[in-house]
């Protein structure tokens, strides 16, 4: 026996997979209290999502000096169509009074200011954040809330501004974790079962990858407590979708082939094993192309991209394990009888050696080149889409699916008072520079006033007030012109940050994470491929089928963003996302096929080979796919624009990928080109003489 074939035989031994079985149930043990404190570990402060050498970050991390914690402006908004009438002033300055001796407020409440058209006020009131982000703002802003409406008497309030706008933020994230756990497993076992039409095997796969991710979130916490390792509610719960996922399309893989080897194997074991050594590099490379493409994501310049990579990559490492390791010994340990009505007899024919897809392959053999031809041009029409794909970034009301309070306090503050009221931007500079760069940035176009500065040990601190809504083109135009003017004082070490100068300088760094990331992704996909199928002509097919369903993909859901759901735009990372998504896990259909397909063809040719390996693969490819892509789908239902978006244009982009890109297009181009796939490999050397037989060329 081989020194692979020995390998792959350890987890489903007689005696080595109870061994297997104990050593995960331990760490199973282990591991549970760690995982049930990574909510407890994440950053959700507004570093941890921001580019880390900005502008707008620094100036976060210096005016710290002149107040010890962060902290985000509530601007509480009073409205009378009729006007404010003195009962109004009286009410809301006792409110003010409230506000000042309120938990979690801190500095100086400034307000009730009356608008110019006086039917309007606002109160400014200074929130801590303190060390749990966002997440400290919900409890301060209910307050709030609950101050400002109690007693109004026909008077409208509302709570807006960073933190009332935070606050709703981290409403719609509350409880995330165990909402897309609840959806994602109920997702999968339902699609198991459809699957496996069993009432019992769709438990094994799903306990494995219930097991993979409860180790990974300990992992995962262990590096975030001791290492430094940055966790934030994005990542973990996307990392919930990813591990139940990706295991999910593993454990099919893996099952297949084991059920398909009992079928030509007596003993349980020695199939398994035999699974294990055809299986098992095809998940292995699958994994590595995952696990790649995220750690690709560590250059990324925003915090919250570069934070989101190690994390997929843990989950995703702990998921190979898990359905290399637990899940074969569970498989075996039950016996033939866990696949039970339809249970895999020694000696009997293998079904889908002239099932569907057999005969899809079929279809294509006969004609491969008109088909990809075909299939190309439908896939570049829907391209077109790409035109009215808008990924500048989204404002604060695009940013929610429905229209929670602190948009509605918004739109009415714009409506009264100067659009940049509540979110000035922050200027810091030296203190004998402070009045230069003060009055350039008072003459600055777009600036509708600025405070008294503050002074803190040679370094001083004041606000602008911009004329313009914070998060509209106008106000990113006026942060670049105050620049510029505060950049030209002479030795005052001038600084612009605020809420208008994070969302520019956010939108700046994904637009560079995109122009980097992506070509590195592709690059570090052709290397694992080129070494999986030995050859170089392959991997370039799969690259570029994989990059067309992604434009696909891309077209397609940006004209149901504009058309059927109405959303605004794009997050400015949602390109990155679904890309790297998209390629690392789309591409495991074509790894899963392609090695099938080789594996076949230096027994019958690749023409041959190409349609044993589609009617081999395409059932459970076909399955994993649906899987994932329903996975992926469960995000779309948080009321949060950018998980929707990442969502649904995933879901549909795996669907193509699986459905039409490579049962159909892969396939036909395998064909068409024949052996010179695999140029320069020996294999595309082998010829099939007239008769059918294998011959070589030399």
């Amino acid at each position: 026996m081989s020194p692979t074939r020995r390998l792959a035989a350890l987890p489903c031994g007689r005696r080595s997979k109870w061994v297997v079985l104990a050593l995960w149930l331990v760490l199973l043990l282990v591991a549970g209290p760690l995982a049930g404190k990574l909510n407890g570990a994440e950053d959700n402060q507004a570093s941890s999502w921001l580019p880390g050498n900005a502008e707008s970050t620094q100036v976060l991390n210096e005016q710290r000096a002149f107040q010890p914690v962060d902290t985000a402006q509530a601007v509480v908004v009073y409205q009378r169509d009729g006007g404010i009438t003195p009962a109004d002033r009286v009410e809301a300055a006792r409110d003010a009074a409230a506000f000042a001796t309120a938990p979690h407020v801190l500095g100086e409440v400034v307000g009730p200011v009356v608008s110019a058209d006086g039917r309007a006020m606002q109160t400014i009131v200074p929130i801590d954040i303190g060390t749990g982000g966002w997440e400290d703002l919900r409890p301060a802003v209910d307050n709030l809330r609950a101050t400002a409406a109690d007693g109004s008497q026909g008077m409208v309030t509302h709570v807006t501004g960073p933190a009332g706008i935070g606050a709703d933020q981290a409403e719609v994230f509350a409880g995330i974790d165990s909402t897309l756990l609840a959806a994602t497993i109920s997702v999968v076992i339902i699609l198991l079962l459809l699957t496996y039409r069993s009432p019992v095997l769709w438990l094994l796969p799903l306990l494995s990858a219930a097991g993979a991710l409860v180790v990974s979130q300990a992992v995962i916490y262990l590096l975030a407590d001791h290492a430094g390792l940055t966790v934030n509610a994005q990542s973990a719960g996307i990392l919930i979708v990813l591990v139940l996922g990706a295991g999910t399309d593993y454990a099919l893989l893996l099952t297949a082939r084991y059920r398909e080897e009992l079928r030509r194997h007596e003993d349980r074991h020695e199939a398994m094993a035999f699974a294990l050594h055809r299986a098992g590099p095809a998940i292995l490379a699958s994994s590595a192309t995952v696990v790649a493409s995220m750690l690709c994501l560590l250059i990324a310049e925003m915090n919250s991209t570069s934070g989101l990579g190690p994390v997929c990559a843990i989950g995703v490492l702990v998921a190979l394990v898990a359905m290399l390791t637990l899940l074969p010994a569970l498989l075996v340990v039950f016996g033939r009888w866990v696949f039970w009505p339809v249970k895999p007899a020694y000696g009997t024919p293998e079904p889908t050696r002239t099932g569907r897809w057999a005969h899809v392959g079929a279809w294509i053999g006969r004609r491969p080149r008109k088909v990809w031809i075909g299939t190309t041009l439908a896939l570049a029409a829907c391209c077109i889409g790409l035109v009215s794909l808008n990924a500048s970034g989204l404002s604060t009301a695009g940013t929610f699916t429905g229209k929670p309070d602190s948009v509605v306090g918004q739109e009415v503050l714009q409506d009264h008072f100067p659009g940049g009221t509540g979110a000035p931007l922050t200027v810091i500079s030296t203190e004998s520079g402070v009045a230069a760069v003060r009055a350039a940035a008072t003459s600055t176009p777009g600036v509708a006033g600025t405070s008294a500065p503050e002074v803190h040990e040679g370094t001083a601190l004041f606000r602008a007030t911009l004329t313009d809504p914070p998060d509209s083109q106008a106000a990113k135009d006026t942060v670049d012109r105050v620049r510029t003017a505060v950049h030209a004082v002479p030795d005052a070490d001038a600084k612009v940050g605020g809420s208008t100068a994070v969302i520019l300088d956010a939108g700046r760094a994904a637009t560079n994470d995109n122009r980097t990331i992506i070509p590195l992704v592709l690059g570090v996909v052709l290397v694992i491929l080129a070494l999986l199928l030995r050859a170089i002509t392959a991997p370039l097919v799969l690259i570029a089928t994989v990059v067309l369903s992604y434009a696909s993909a891309l077209g397609i859901s940006a004209f149901f963003f504009e058309h059927v759901f109405h959303f605004e735009g794009q997050d400015n990372s949602f390109p990155l996302f679904v890309f790297v998504f998209l390629v690392a896990l789309g591409i495991d259909y074509n790894i899963f096929l392609m090695t099938r397909v080789r594996e076949e063809s230096v027994h019958q040719g690749t023409r041959r080979g190409a349609i044993s390996g589609l009617a081999a693969t395409g059932g459970v490819i076909t399955s994993a796919g649906l899987i994932l892509a329903s996975t992926f789908a469960v995000l779309g239902t948080l009321p949060l624009v950018g998980f929707a978006e990442i969502g649904f244009a995933v879901a549909l982009g795996v669907l193509l990928d699986t459905l039409v890109v490579r049962s159909v297009l892969v396939t036909a181009l395998t064909m068409d080109l024949d052996r010179h796939i695999w140029w320069p490999s020996k294999l595309s050397k082998q010829v099939v003489d007239s008769e059918g037989e294998l011959a070589r060329q030399l």
